[in-house]
């Protein structure tokens, strides 16, 4: 069987032949790129942007029948090339998220050299969802992998807990940052067992290196719910909506909740010289403070000795008469 790769044109196609057609035929002008801004928890203050794809053309009115058509014409390199374009060139002063299909690490568009995530001057991170990194996980682990240690590039797990997938296999990518399934997020403010399975989920993918991020927040609630579980970062339309320019972020909590454990923190030590009292027998510390100018010695001089206090000498006792020897036979 002949490996079409070796026959692989600069758009990743291999049957490439006459004018473009479908997705091949989109271009930048034909969509729009809107950034949804990501917050520390712990802050309130910006952390990154999502970049989400919007498409001008009435038959791919959503992302995901876009995405559709461009997987049934194997055209996903291509239209993720002009997503990338258009998100670093919009959005230049801030580090992104960007969304990567799985079919296009097939296509190798990522490891080529001239790709816009490369030049980008802030942090990128690469999600690939949770179910694309199970069943493309040879995929992951090679191209995927290889992008991130040789550009600097972060991956990202997104929809995690979604239930697609083996964890050890997810694990085994090691991300950086973990995205929770939407699913576990809504509604957590009223739901005791969910905040559980989330309190646990962090603490997993904490001992494992990766940082948290909340998602799909809708209201202030669902927000301190999941920053009492101690999630990391927090993405929703509580904060912002999807929007170009990128919005402005509304941060509706004052300050977190403390942590459960209620520990106190202790009071800094009181400095060294409050310890002592000054004696006005012994002499200022000024007097042998050294003038400007002159070098202090290293080591540290002995203090001088205090002066001995004589004590007034007791008046002797007055000397006790001798008893007379005992009379023989008094005993």
């Amino acid at each position: 069987m002949p490996d079409n790769r070796l026959h692989w044109t600069a758009d990743g196609d291999p049957d490439k032949s006459g004018p473009a057609t479908g997705i091949r035929a989109i271009t930048s002008k034909d969509i729009e790129m809107v950034f949804q801004p990501i917050v520390e928890v712990a802050t309130g203050s910006l952390f990154a942007h999502e970049a989400l794809v919007r498409c001008k053309l009435p038959r791919y009115s959503t992302p995901t029948l876009l995405f559709l058509a461009a997987e049934k014409e194997h055209a996903c390199g291509h239209l993720g090339h002009i997503i990338r374009q258009q998100t670093f060139e919009r959005c230049q002063d801030t580090a992104l998220f960007v969304n990567v299909h799985p079919e296009e690490l097939s296509q190798r568009w990522l490891v080529r050299p001239d790709d816009p995530l490369f030049f980008h001057e802030h942090e990128v991170y690469l999600e690939i969802t949770e179910s694309a990194a199970f069943t493309h996980y040879d995929l992951c682990m090679n191209v995927l992998k290889d992008v991130c240690a040789r550009s600097g590039v972060h991956l990202v797990v997104d929809d995690y807990g979604a239930g697609h997938s083996n964890l050890a296999r997810i694990l085994d990518l090691n991300p950086e940052i973990v995205k929770l399934d939407g699913a576990l997020i809504r509604g957590i403010d009223k739901d005791p067992r969910r905040q559980l399975m989330v309190r646990h989920m962090v603490a997993l993918c904490g001992d494992l290196g990766a940082k948290v991020v909340a998602e799909c927040i809708e209201t202030a609630d669902e927000l301190k719910a999941v920053a009492d579980q101690g999630v990391h970062y927090a993405q929703g339309f509580v904060l912002a909506r999807p929007s170009y320019p990128p919005p402005e972020v509304h941060f509706p909590l004052a300050r977190r909740t403390p942590p459960a454990s209620g520990a106190k923190q202790r009071p800094p030590p009181k400095p060294i010289a409050k310890l002592f009292v000054e004696d006005p027998a012994r002499p200022s510390a000024a007097a042998h403070t050294p003038a400007l100018g002159v070098p202090r010695p290293n080591h540290t001089a002995p203090a001088p000795a205090a002066p001995a206090v004589r004590r007034p000498t007791p008046p002797a006792l007055p000397a006790m008469p001798k008893r007379p020897p005992p009379l023989p036979g008094s005993r």
